[in-house]
């Protein structure tokens, strides 16, 4: 585990191995990832299907890596432990190959959540602003759809490489370069084999973010998307030696008071809808931004709120409005495995996974979970 994160902006580089001695001494192709993730011939949009496209795309990707000056790494706006492990992890490898880097993601004020405060190299973080304007090389982590980029969108598509780190069956599949694969429970996944095509092995800093990332998007390894692989790299980020009990308990059993306040009353304010989703069920509730001001509480502390919601057995779909402060609403949703949520919330301007996805409007919260329940069940 890391201790206090170093002042952001901070980037330190290492002479002692460049990104190009790396490439020397990659392996060769192989025809099936280490972790059967189905990353030498994926279905979906990732633009790399069967023939092999998808292993010519990263050994694309690798070359880049190794012409680039410098390296911007950005995630999705408000991100969660995928998409900061992935892209903390990734900084740390390529900063200790000796390359110029900087993480960032397009919200200002940039917020880390409580919940990832432990995840080492933070001092690589820089705000949005500090990203230049037109980057030499950009790697974008977990971001299902680019309006996720938030204030770092024209900045990632003025770049001379765009690269696309991805795990969500809904990416459109934007950027000049797509490592999409929705077969991988995770972008961390991906972000390991990254690493392991740059020849960067694992230690305990970067086994702490990529145990985040994966944990976070299998739930605990308790998603459907687990797989035996899934394990199997779970015990080489153990090996190194991490925390994992400290990581779980860090990211899970931890909040504040406030915390607490604000879901008793997002608890209150719960609906059940029996007939929604064709008689399937909906529960929804909603956290307006006066609750999280009244609790000093964040809207990136209470992410964790839908897995609480989800849990009523007579509901098929669960949903989470939370508002920002401009009055945006977020959506989160989840179902339990009839209905195909990433599709009701692109008809919102989201995405996501089949049974795990969100979005965000500028709408008042009856109109929003009108059109959801619109979008769940359009012949209803």
């Amino acid at each position: 585990m890391a201790g206090e994160p170093a002042a952001a902006g901070s980037v330190r580089a290492s002479s002692t191995s460049t990104v190009e001695d790396a490439l020397a001494v990659l392996p060769g192709p192989r025809t099936e990832s280490p972790l059967g993730s189905g990353l030498s011939e994926p279905s979906g949009p990732a633009g790399c299907g069967p023939g092999g496209r998808f292993e010519e795309e990263w050994q694309r990707v690798v070359a880049e890596i190794g012409r680039a000056g410098s390296i911007d790494l950005i995630c999705h706006i408000s991100p969660d432990g995928d998409a900061l492990g992935s892209a903390l992890a990734a900084g740390i490898a390529l900063r200790g190959l000796g390359r110029e880097v900087r993480v960032s993601f397009g919200d200002d004020p940039q917020v880390i959540p409580e919940s990832l405060s432990f995840l080492p190299g933070q001092e690589l973080l820089v705000p949005a602003a500090r990203v230049p304007d037109a980057p030499d090389l950009v790697l974008c982590f977990d971001v299902a759809a680019e309006g996720r980029l938030g204030l770092l969108h024209a900045k990632a598509f003025a770049a001379r490489t765009l690269v696309v780190i991805d795990h969500h069956a809904s990416n459109p599949g934007f950027g000049t370069h797509r490592l999409i694969d929705p077969t991988a429970p995770a972008t961390a996944v991906l972000v390991d084999e990254l690493l392991r095509r740059l020849g960067v092995p694992l230690d305990q800093e970067l086994a702490t973010c990529l145990y985040t990332g994966v944990a976070t998007d299998t739930g605990s390894f308790k998603y459907a998307s687990t797989t035996p692989a899934t394990h199997e790299l779970a015990g080489r980020l153990l090996a190194t030696g991490i925390r994992h009990d400290l990581i779980s308990r860090q990211l899970w059993d931890t909040s504040s008071f406030g915390y607490l306040k604000v879901l008793a009353a997002a608890l209150e304010r719960a609906v059940y809808e029996p007939a929604a989703v064709g008689g399937r069920g909906l529960v929804w509730t909603w956290v307006p931004y006066q609750d999280l001001a009244l609790f000093s509480v964040t809207v990136e502390e209470i992410e964790g709120l839908i897995d609480i919601l989800r849990r009523p057995a007579e509901a098929e779909v669960a949903l989470v409005l939370k508002q920002d402060p401009d009055g945006t609403l977020r959506g989160s949703c989840r179902a339990r495995g009839a209905v195909d949520v990433a599709a009701a919330c692109a008809e919102l301007g989201g995405g996501g996974h089949t049974h795990a996805a969100g979005f965000a409007v500028r709408a008042d919260v009856p109109s929003t979970v009108a059109r959801f329940r619109a979008a769940l069940d359009p012949t209803g």
